[in-house]
């Protein structure tokens, strides 16, 4: 070791006995070397230029007033980032120191990153919270009005904490609605993204399908540290949170605790009972209020219809009587009707008149032939008349023989010319059997000319007066 440190400038001994390295094998010992020495190192400084290719690695330098270090977190890692770096913030940086032979120049490979301190997170928060301002996102002229009531309310928060307890058990009190919950995360690496995920698919609900779209949505969460609400903080968060379709309620921590969904949503509640409180209304006060208002619309139709009925009375005190006001008419119309008559006999006397007057100029030949030809058409009338009268009695008259013999065929008298006799007893009653013929006081049979009398206790029959035959019926002409 005594010949690295002879005079370089002696002839005798410039190199003589200086190891030769490659660059690979160089580069190689340097590199065992830092990594050695540094394989756990926490290093402290501002983040400046970060660079983020498609690969999904992340590069940026760690920074301060005197030097810079190139840094390089790779993708696994910054999936599990709980804080992602931004240029300017102060961060402290965990991992190892290596280096990167290609380019001849070390840098550290971070395993873990997070703000350095609160005063950081503060000034990080405020920061993004003036960017996102800017861009709108928490103007109020685009903020929604909260629905009187929902029917249908959205929970994004965590099911197993007192906070969802709360607010089912605050709805219940006031107005019970129907309440979708969405589990998530409300800390933790993934929080930011269920969060964000869930207010996403309660914007992307069918209004009115089978699992009915919120009209309204609460994010909510109990209190914590400024690092327990930080996913509440974080830029996707809150831009999902501004743009909602759905009116939502942001009740993250106490009252004191501030977040920037606070701004982005379009209420802010100090806890969620608050949350609970500003959804619904409270149902009796409401019922009351109703109650109220009925009263006030009875007693206000009866006042009018009162005012109205007292305005009639004014007015009709200044109309005239209504007898009055037919008076004139009626003594007008009693004088026309006495007049009347006389009118219509001055009239019918004027028509007479003018009648005799015009009819004086007539003729005596041409009023006598008129006369004559009106008696020649009543008489041709006339004769029309007896000849179609005659027409007619003749075929009655011809119908009526026809049913006359007709009877006289279907009579039974025929049947008895034929023969045949009618047997009767004392009662009139037609015997047609031998026993009621035997048991029969007196017996009468009816020939076609005459009929025959007989008793039991005489010998001989009775000769039966001959009936003369009934006169036919005249004819009616």
């Amino acid at each position: 070791m005594s010949d690295l440190f002879d005079d370089p400038d002696a002839p005798d001994n410039k190199g003589a006995n200086a190891p030769e390295f490659s660059v690979s094998e160089i580069s190689g010992v340097v590199k065992r070397m830092i990594e050695g020495e540094f394989s756990h190192v926490r290093i402290r400084g501002e983040v400046g230029r970060v660079s983020c290719p498609r690969s999904g690695h992340m590069y940026l330098d760690l920074k301060d007033d005197r030097a810079v270090l190139a840094a390089v977190i790779w993708k696994g890692v910054v999936n599990r980032l709980r804080t992602r770096p931004e240029e300017g913030m102060e961060v402290v940086a965990t991992g190892k120191l290596t280096t990167f032979p290609g380019q001849s120049r070390y840098q550290m490979v971070i395993e873990d990153i997070a703000p350095a301190g609160v005063g950081a997170l503060m000034a990080m928060l405020e920061e993004r919270r003036k960017k996102l301002g800017d861009e709108g996102l928490f103007d109020t002229a685009r903020k929604q009005p909260i629905p009187y009531l929902p029917d249908v309310i959205g929970v994004v928060t965590s099911p197993s904490g007192a906070v969802i307890r709360d607010i089912l058990h605050r709805l219940r009190d006031r107005f019970p609605r129907k309440v979708l919950i969405w589990p998530v995360a409300v800390q933790g690496q993934q929080s930011a993204a269920e969060i964000t995920a869930a207010i996403e698919g309660f914007n992307k609900m069918t209004p009115g399908g089978a699992m009915p779209r919120p009209d309204l949505l609460i994010v909510a969460r109990g209190g914590g540290s400024i690092e327990d609400l930080w996913s509440f903080n974080e830029e996707n968060v809150v831009r999902t949170a501004a743009a909602s379709d759905i009116p939502l309620i942001s009740a993250v921590g106490h009252e004191t605790d501030t977040t920037l969904i606070d701004h982005a949503a379009d209420v802010r509640a100090p806890t969620p009972t608050a949350a609970a409180e500003l959804a619904v209304p409270v149902r009796g006060e409401l019922l009351g209020w109703l109650a109220s208002m009925e009263e006030r619309r009875v007693r206000a139709l009866g006042t009018a219809i009162l005012q109205r009925r007292q305005r009639l009375r004014d007015l009709s005190r200044a109309l005239p009587n209504p007898t009055e006001l037919v008076a004139m008419q009626t003594q007008r119309l009693d004088i026309l009707g006495a007049r009347l008559p006389r009118a219509l006999q001055a009239l019918t006397q004027t028509r007479r008149a003018q009648l005799v007057q015009k009819t004086a100029g007539l003729r005596p030949q041409l009023l006598a032939q008129g006369i004559t030809n009106r008696q020649a058409h009543l008489t041709r009338v006339a004769g029309g008349f007896a000849v179609a009268a005659k027409t007619q009695v003749a075929r009655a008259r011809v119908k009526l023989d026809g049913l006359e013999r007709l009877r006289q065929t279907l009579g039974y008298k025929e049947t008895l010319r034929r023969g045949y006799a009618v047997v009767r007893d004392d009662k009139g009653n037609i015997v047609s059997e031998t026993a009621k013929a035997k048991s029969a006081t007196a017996l009468n049979i009816e020939f076609a000319d005459g009929r025959l009398n007989m008793s039991s206790d005489s010998t001989k029959p009775k000769q039966a007066k001959k009936k003369s035959p009934p006169e036919e019926q005249g004819s009616l002409f």
